[in-house]
């Protein structure tokens, strides 16, 4: 239930909405717009007489959500949610463009790649310290040694830095080194690790399931933002069909939906979806005209050489090619890259 409080309510009735709301029996989440307070009464009360909040003074109106994921509809909050790192924004006007290798393999690598995304004009380094892999056999990553040598490559080059977490117990050490949590396919319904990611104010990119459906990737960050985290965007990085000729479909579709059914920024990974370089400019091209809020690309300087998804890494002077068309494209939808 959305509660719409008029414009000129006093602090004093707005704590009165909110204990009532609290006795009804509702979770209350406050999200203050340009104009007005909304508060998102959240709660599986099939029944219950909207007619007794809408009679509080200060009330203007009361809505039912009829969306399974409350805090992220738009019902709840209709403009769009913007995450600001830095001096980098997610959501705004700009497009923005994560770059790295898969897996962070050494000190001239991850320096290598962090200086070629700061030349192209890329703002975040992406990189993978904890790997999880499908083979126990494959490169698991270099663990904390990789988030040092990520931070300090960030760091020298004045680069946002976006690593994947696992699991509860890496949520603190990463913390020391990462400025955005990515959680991975794999974790998108470890709700476990998505409520304690919630209890953190660090920004969450959550990864679309395999298999998941749109409305239950979007019921995923609802944990997130139910446990107290408001800075949550997701990312399209593919899903699991009967295709065969590419990794993953590339569900371009859902940035569109997800923007009209949520105000969570959205991010593309061409990527993990097609596992092709030379399929990734074009799908990365993509989906910047349908409007995604930003784009994340792996990068690898020796791909034959690569420890993990060599396949699928772009060189850095292919790299710097995508950087040039995208901007042109962004521009052409009326926004920056």
């Amino acid at each position: 239930m959305v509660v719409v409080l008029e414009k000129n309510i006093s602090d004093k009735q707005i704590e009165d909405v909110i204990k009532h709301l609290e006795d009804f029996g509702f979770d209350v989440h406050k999200s203050t717009g340009v104009e007005q307070i909304v508060l998102g009464a959240i709660g599986v009360k099939p029944d219950f007489d909207t007619r007794k909040v809408k009679i509080l003074d200060g009330v203007a109106e009361v809505y039912r959500i009829t969306d399974p994921f409350k805090l992220a509809s738009r019902t709840f909050q209709n403009y769009d949610t913007t995450i600001t790192i830095k001096d980098v924004t997610i959501g705004g006007d700009q497009v923005v463009v994560m770059a790295g290798p898969c897996s962070v393999e050494s000190e001239k690598q991850i320096f290598t790649l962090a200086e070629a995304v700061a030349k192209s004009g890329a703002r975040i380094l992406r990189g993978g310290a904890f790997k999880p892999r499908s083979s126990p056999y494959s490169f698991q990553g270099l663990g904390e040694e990789g988030l040092k040598l990520m931070r300090k490559a960030a760091d020298e080059f004045n680069l946002v830095v976006i690593t994947e977490v696992m699991e509860n117990a890496q949520i603190e050490l990463i913390q020391e080194y990462a400025d955005i949590f990515q959680v991975g396919a794999r974790n998108m319904q470890n709700y476990s690790l998505l409520k304690e990611l919630g209890k953190v104010d660090t920004p969450v990119m959550l990864k679309r399931g395999l298999s998941a459906t749109i409305e239950e990737w979007l019921m995923s960050a609802e944990y997130i933002l139910s446990s107290g985290n408001k800075n949550v965007m997701v990312c399209e990085r593919g899903i699991r069909t009967f295709e065969t000729y590419t990794r993953n479909t590339f569900d371009l579709s859902s940035i569109p939906v997800v923007q009209k059914k949520s105000h969570l920024p959205i991010i593309a990974d061409p990527s993990h979806a097609v596992g092709l370089r030379d399929k990734v400019i074009p799908m990365a091209r993509a989906a910047v005209a349908a409007g995604a809020d930003g784009i994340m690309v792996e990068i690898h300087n020796d791909p034959d050489k690569a420890l993990s998804d060599g396949p699928q890494a772009l060189l850095p002077e292919q790299f710097f090619d995508l950087m040039k068309q995208a901007k042109l494209i962004a521009e052409a939808i009326g926004r920056t890259l």
